[in-house]
């Protein structure tokens, strides 16, 4: 397994933006400063904020910064997976993360989940591990978060400790060796697919902890119909 590149050479950071306009013009430049010869794929889901102006700005001002506004349905999952293919169509990328814009996910982690996939095909970023943890979430958050781990574990039979984080590393291969278009989940769930459909092809995994802040700026995207499109959604997985 080839090492990746310490300074982010052929890694690509897609950041899936809905109304982050407080956020983005801070993460890519902090992005950039952790793994400077990396690139950062902004799809922007027509944000009516402003944000696909500012990643157009940010965009114009740095060569390693690129913006695609997406059509079709709005959501995480799809957001993604249309970055994957963008950044698949590219024979320079090698890897492929996963980040949110609101620096819930640091940039300082960049690296560490790097470094991982030398040892790994896919590196998990985990709040529940030694080293790893969430400042700023009231007990009935945590609960949820913790329950909502468990429960995917449970049903899929997991190892893994954080199912349902956002913050990802993978080796091209990976995304070239699952099922892209049999990808369903949409929101909560589609975290967890993602991974589920990279150990059942195979794939070695590993976790890397993280400490994951609540957001300071901006609207938290997550809502109970998208927790409970995440319970259906890895029934479903399950009963494939």
């Amino acid at each position: 397994m080839a090492e990746p590149s310490e300074t982010g050479a052929g890694a690509i950071v897609v950041v899936p933006t809905f109304n982050e306009a407080e956020n983005l013009p801070r993460i890519v430049p902090a992005i950039l400063a952790e793994l400077p010869d990396a690139r950062v794929l902004v799809v922007d889901d027509h944000s009516p904020d402003g944000t696909g102006d500012l990643a157009d700005a940010l965009a114009a001002a740095d060569p390693r910064v690129r913006v695609s506004h997406r059509d079709g349905p709005r959501g995480l999952g799809p957001a993604y997976l249309h970055g994957f293919e963008l950044c698949l169509a590219d024979p320079d990328c090698t890897h492929v993360f996963e980040m949110d814009a609101d620096f819930s996910h640091k940039p300082e982690h960049l690296p560490h989940l790097l470094a991982a996939t030398g040892r790994a095909d896919l590196a998990l970023g985990c709040r529940y591990m030694p080293g790893g943890g969430v400042e700023g979430w009231g007990a009935h958050r945590q609960l949820i978060s913790r329950g909502g781990n468990l429960y995917a574990r449970g049903v899929l039979g997991l190892p893994f400790r954080d199912l349902t984080g956002g913050f990802k590393c993978f080796r091209r291969e990976v995304l070239e060796g699952i099922d892209r278009s049999a990808v369903r989940s949409v929101g909560y769930a589609f975290q967890i697919e993602l991974t589920w459909r990279a150990w059942q092809a195979g794939f070695l995994i590993e976790e890397v902890p993280i400490v994951f802040p609540d957001r300071t700026h901006g609207e938290s995207k997550m809502s109970m119909r998208i927790m409970h499109e995440g319970m259906l959604g890895v029934l479903r997985m399950r009963l494939r």
